[in-house]
């Protein structure tokens, strides 16, 4: 994997293909014909339609900068890390200070803490990955160093 690859689900990544075509073959053509209506009606300077649609296309074409540079930099995740190693696509429960926590190792795009998805990327979930069960990890976060115990490892579902 090249250091611009970001590991992402094939579910992830299905969606953002159909957001990238959606935004290409509907949305940008859809807001092009709102440009060419309003054009049509005249003094552009004083045209609200005009601008808005505008700043819509630019918007439009930014995002989908944006989705061709993530769908063209992305890693599909396997389960095909080594067995009993912790890896991206990978569910473990830890324990820190007595208490059970389960977190999923995601790539960057599908990180969402709140949820238990960690990226890889993280200081949090890159100090997980290559340990086993029995394995600690010392983590330094704001309050300090925090010590993760490896209790179970299982493959994402």
């Amino acid at each position: 994997m090249s250091d611009k690859s970001q590991y992402i689900s094939q579910e992830r990544f299905d969606e953002l293909k159909a957001e990238h075509n959606h935004l290409k073959n509907v949305k940008i053509l859809d807001i092009a014909d709102r440009i060419n209506e309003a054009k049509q009606q005249g003094d552009l300077s004083e045209n609200a339609e005009y601008h808005s649609a505008k700043e819509d296309m630019a918007w439009a074409q930014g995002r989908l900068l944006e989705l061709e540079q993530i769908l063209s930099n992305s890693e599909i995740i396997t389960h095909n890390g080594k067995q009993g190693q912790v890896a991206v696509g990978k569910t473990i429960v830890v324990e820190i200070r007595g208490v059970k926590k389960e977190y999923t190792i995601v790539g960057p795009q599908e990180a969402d803490p709140f949820a238990g998805r960690i990226s890889n990327e993280s200081p949090l979930g890159g100090a997980f990955i290559g340990l086993k069960v029995g394995d600690k990890a010392d983590v330094e976060t704001p309050s300090g160093k925090q010590i993760y115990t490896i209790i179970e490892i299982k493959t994402a579902s």
